[in-house]
């Protein structure tokens, strides 16, 4: 066979026989799987490219704030607002002015809040003794106590044979009651006198035996002054729910008006009586008694120019202090307001102090509702729809997991302890949002930053002398979270 030249072998552009360019189904199936794979790979590709993912990044804390905000709202379920007080403990020591943000509303037995805002809680300004009665309660005693020594029995029988009743429920290790007996027992001559001066005037006195003398002072009393030592009737005392010591209660008709909130001064009380007496009786009723044993009270006890300084000075502070509510009424206290606390380890605590009384340990209950608890500046109701963005599914919840969460003491002596551990989170603001501009140029927003939280809580056993508290006690975390939306690259 003749060989063809080689200039007729080099052909760069061969035709392809006929036979060889026909479709087949295999083939047609094959072209129609690659073009949809490859559609879809472009598709994902730009759609990756159009979508953002949430990176979370862990670094040191490098917030240079000296201090962070509290906020919180708790309600206390069965301590009074005159007692619930909250002290912050800080590592470095740092004091501040606890009160000057916080709120208290007293609640009912209901649990609806007041109206109003609680007033006075703390009383400072309140006279715990009479510093014009200059004899120790020995002395007062030498004669006589004139003040009636009560136990549950003989209570009762004084509230039935007596229109008006005023008891003082002390204990004897008590420091405030200490300061307070003599004065009391003061009081107590006081009535008696009043009463005594009533009878003497009275026309056939000369003809009176010496019961007859004795049932006339006992009918002329304006009010009978009594005292109740609750070392030794603890469980009747615990019957009065009484929480604090002195507690002084005045009862008219064998029922209880009150819980006596003024100044302790004799002349004060009889004021106190006074009043209470017009209340009952009426103002323009003609024989109302407390109103001389005011007079006696003056005569007694003023009898310098200073002691006339100083009972006009408590009187010009008198309309501020009002017999308080009745524990079924207002069994609790809601607390909320805001505290900016040291950024290093410490607590806040709720607590029952009183700087007039001193607290029943066994009777103070520290069981809470945390309406809200959280750290650092407060979202609104907008950042919390459109500002967290940026951040994981439930981020919101974090940042305040004890909200709604209700802890109950069941027994004496226990309080619940919880413990947070404060974690510095920063993250990008909402898209949309407008940078700021400085200088004629704009630059990015700072980022936003919440505190997350970690928690747990235990029940705290006390000892029988030491009052209970509900505690917090938080430590931030060295460590911070940070979340930003990265994207990918085409």
């Amino acid at each position: 066979m003749r060989s063809r030249p080689f200039i007729a072998n080099l052909d760069m552009y061969r035709k392809v026989p006929v036979d060889l360019l026909e479709g087949t189904r295999r083939g047609s199936i094959l072209s129609t799987i690659a073009v949809l794979t490859m559609t879809i790979l472009f598709l994902l590709e730009t759609k990756a490219f159009f979508s953002s993912q949430l990176k979370t990044n862990l670094a040191l804390d490098s917030n240079e704030d000296s201090q962070i905000r509290v906020n919180f709202n708790i309600t206390m379920m069965d301590l009074k607002c005159d007692y619930a007080t909250i002290d912050v403990v800080s590592v470095l020591g740092t004091q501040q002015n606890v009160t000057q943000h916080v709120q208290k509303y007293p609640i009912d037995q209901s649990g609806v809040r007041k109206s109003y805002q609680q007033r006075n809680l703390k009383q400072h300004d309140v006279q715990l003794f009479d510093a014009t009665v200059e004899e120790t309660i020995e002395e007062l005693h030498a004669d006589g106590e004139d003040a009636v020594s009560l136990d549950e029995t003989t209570f009762e029988i004084a509230l039935e044979e007596n229109e008006y009743v005023f008891v003082d429920f002390f204990a004897n290790w008590c420091s405030h009651c200490r300061d307070l007996a003599p004065t009391w027992e003061t009081l107590a001559e006081v009535m008696y006198q009043a009463a005594e001066d009533r009878v003497e005037n009275q026309p056939d006195v000369h003809n009176y035996s010496d019961e007859d003398y004795n049932e006339a002072i006992k009918v002329e009393m304006p009010v009978l002054i009594g005292k109740v030592d609750c070392v030794d009737h603890q469980d009747f005392c615990m019957r009065q729910a009484i929480r604090a010591y002195p507690t002084l209660k005045f009862f008219v008709d064998g029922e209880e008006k009150g819980v006596y909130k003024g100044h302790r001064t004799v002349i004060e009380f009889t004021h106190f009586i006074a009043e209470m007496e017009k209340e009952h009786k009426g103002h323009k009723h003609h024989d109302l008694k407390a109103a001389e044993a005011t007079e006696i009270a003056t005569d007694r006890l003023v009898h310098t120019k200073e002691h006339e300084d100083y009972a006009t000075a408590l009187s010009a502070s008198r309309h501020l202090h009002q017999h308080s509510w009745s524990d079924v009424e207002h069994p609790g206290c809601q607390i909320s307001g805001f505290l900016l606390v040291d950024r290093a380890p410490g607590n806040f605590h709720i607590q029952a102090q009183s700087k007039g009384h001193d607290l029943a340990a066994h009777m103070t209950n520290v069981s809470h509702i945390i309406n809200h608890l959280s750290f650092g500046k407060p979202f609104s109701n907008y950042f919390i729809k459109k500002g967290l963005q940026n951040t994981p599914a439930g981020f919101l919840d974090t940042t305040r997991p004890f909200d709604g969460n209700v802890y109950v003491t069941h027994k004496e002596h226990e309080a619940h302890h919880h413990y947070l551990k404060v974690i510095t989170t920063e993250f990008d603001p909402e898209h949309g949002t407008k940078k700021n501009k400085k200088n004629g140029f704009y630059k990015p927003l700072d980022k936003n930053r919440a505190y997350q939280i970690l928690q747990s809580s235990q029940l705290s056993l006390y000892r029988a002398d030491i009052v209970p508290e509900a505690k917090f006690t938080y430590d931030l975390s060295p460590i911070a979270v940070s979340y930003e939306r990265t994207s990918r690259a085409w």
